[in-house]
């Protein structure tokens, strides 16, 4: 049986390597601070992506995004706020959230790209 931790590690370098196919580039990943994490932090162009990884075996309480609930969308705004305090520019970003279900030996990808707003 594997970990939670070892699962969501897993999930995060298969969302991280669709995300390098499609074109995007890693600046850091587990970006910690008090309150929260951002899983990928991406460069897409001029735009700076804050992606949330997530991931389930099956769907029987929900799909993978569904989980990214407000609390949860309030502690990712409030990471990438520090995160942002911490650099030297300011660049436009958006927050993507990378679903992945893993009910077969090949995981399905589902990637939303702006999935919610700075407010």
């Amino acid at each position: 049986m594997i970990s939670r931790v070892a699962q969501g590690t897993a999930a995060e370098e298969v969302a991280c390597r669709h995300l390098e196919a499609q074109g995007l580039v890693l600046v850091t990943r587990n970006f910690r601070c008090r309150g929260g994490e951002l899983d990928l932090i991406m460069r897409d162009g001029e735009y700076l992506v804050f992606v949330e990884v997530r991931s389930r075996s099956y769907t029987r309480y929900g799909a993978p995004a569904e989980s990214v609930t407000r609390t949860k969308q309030r502690r990712l705004l409030h990471a990438a706020a520090l995160y942002l305090q911490r650099q030297s520019q300011n660049p436009p970003c958006r927050f993507d959230v990378v679903a992945i279900l893993q009910a077969s030996d090949e995981p399905q990808i589902e990637w939303i790209q702006d999935a919610f707003q700075l407010t």
